[in-house]
């Protein structure tokens, strides 16, 4: 599909996207971003330091996050800019049978709408709702101002 300026307004949804996030998600991100902080993976530290048990990285979540607009874009390279504030922890729970250890963990609801449209730059600016279930399982939002500008 490809996207063109005339057919955009503000308001505007993109799509909706669920990400399922695992303990084994996190450990291969650790294993590929070098970020291997005991919080991502070691419940009984990550309590020690008051969370709320494992929790996903945040440029995780943040990456995750923006897949939505360079799916809907179809180019990752015409997202110029992208931008948010880290609000909660994303928690990830752990299998609660360990023959089926990808039982476990969480999820990411990404909503995308378009804020903004700059017709002498050929731009728009794609605002993203992210949330997901903190420990009670109550959805709240994990980024705010999440906000990519995107060259169409």
């Amino acid at each position: 599909m490809t996207v063109t300026f005339a057919e955009l307004e503000k308001g505007q949804g993109i799509g909706t996207r669920r990400i399922e996030v695992t303990r084994a998600d996190l450990v291969r991100y650790a294993g590929a971003s070098g970020d291997f902080n005991p919080i991502h993976w070691n419940e009984r530290f990550a309590r020690a330091v008051g969370l709320p048990g494992v929790i996903a990285h945040g440029m995780f979540t943040m990456g995750a996050a923006v897949q939505l607009v360079t799916d809907w874009i179809g180019d990752p390279g015409a997202i110029l800019d992208y931008q948010t504030r880290f609000t909660k922890p994303v928690p990830v729970p752990d299998a609660q049978d360990d023959a089926a250890p990808d039982t476990g963990g969480t999820a990411i609801t990404v909503t995308g709408t378009i804020g903004a449209l700059d017709a002498e730059a050929s731009t728009v600016r794609v605002d993203l709702a992210v949330t997901a279930p903190d420990e009670s399982g109550k959805d709240q939002k994990v980024l705010v101002k999440a906000q990519a500008v995107v060259r169409i």
